[in-house]
């Protein structure tokens, strides 16, 4: 594409979609092109030289009247993954502006998870939900850490009760993930007539043929008989690492149940394995340097 003398926001955001965008998840890449559309409309014709560091804080205070924390913080990364390719791989920049920007609280850091209480209050609520879905989906997301989009997209072909295991297909990273089935989400998965589905079927089929389901509303009317305050779906896969971690399991098992490609991560769970880590430090020391 031919550029101006002053490229514009438009012309890079157009150049990193054509070269850059198709290197990310596919996920992460469909989200980042519908932002870059709403920027294009919103602010495209600027010049890049525009976009200084006090552009940008006033963008954020603006984006924070309406938007939450977490989606801000999406918003901001969006445009700074291109920015920064703007300064190191194309010269439209002198420097990246946004790290001049104090970005908000990363919600990432947030790892709230279930008490034995809160679980069985949860639970229940779910159980007696109108929508017989929800508990099943809450079930497996508790047993096996999956995200809420990889749990609805679930076919009866990812279920293989030869080696009691479920295929995660529709990935954040675009990467087939196994995780073994045990409990009381195995013992749902052999129900009879989920055996008779067939291989294409949705596990949790929704009201439009050939969807999935959606579980918004019964999720958020469950959640609040159980008296759960803050507490998001995405919350279960850290309930899940949590109690994983608690049990004993490392930080390299749980990225590889969890899914994570890079062990930064993972992390944000490491003040889970100290019991264990001081368990093995006890160990050694007593076998070796006592």
């Amino acid at each position: 594409m031919s550029l101006s003398p002053s490229p514009t926001v438009a012309d890079l955001l157009v150049l990193y979609e054509q070269e850059y965008l198709h290197l990310k998840a596919p996920s992460t890449a469909y989200k980042q092109r519908l932002l870059y559309g709403h920027y294009r409309r919103a602010f495209g014709a600027l010049p890049l030289t525009a976009i200084t560091p006090a552009w940008l804080r006033a963008w954020r205070d603006e984006l924070a009247l309406t938007l939450k924390p977490g989606t801000v913080r999406v918003y901001m990364d969006a445009l700074s993954a291109a920015l920064t390719v703007a300064v190191s791989e194309l010269g439209f920049l002198d420097e990246q502006p946004m790290r001049k920007v104090r970005k908000l609280p990363d919600p990432a850091s947030y790892t709230r998870f279930l008490s034995a209480e809160e679980r069985q209050r949860l639970l229940r609520a779910c159980r007696h939900s109108e929508d017989p879905r929800l508990y099943p989906v809450v079930l497996l997301a508790l047993h096996t850490g999956a995200r809420k989009d990889e749990l609805l997209h679930l076919r009866r072909r990812d279920i293989n009760l030869t080696q009691n295991v479920v295929y995660f297909v529709k990935t954040k990273g675009g990467v087939i993930r196994a995780v073994p089935l045990i409990g009381e989400a195995l013992v749902y998965v052999s129900k009879p007539y989920i055996q008779i589905m067939p291989p294409d079927a949705w596990l949790f089929p929704g009201p439009v043929s050939g969807m999935p389901t959606r579980i918004d509303y019964a999720w958020d009317k469950a959640r609040r008989e159980a008296g759960l305050r803050q507490f998001r779906f995405h919350d279960l896969r850290h309930t899940a690492a949590s109690y994983l971690l608690m049990s004993g399991a490392n930080l390299v098992e749980l990225a590889d149940i969890l899914g994570h490609r890079t062990m930064q991560m993972v992390k944000r769970y490491a003040h889970f394995t100290q019991g264990h880590t001081r368990g093995v430090l006890t160990r050694m020391a007593q076998q070796f340097l006592a």
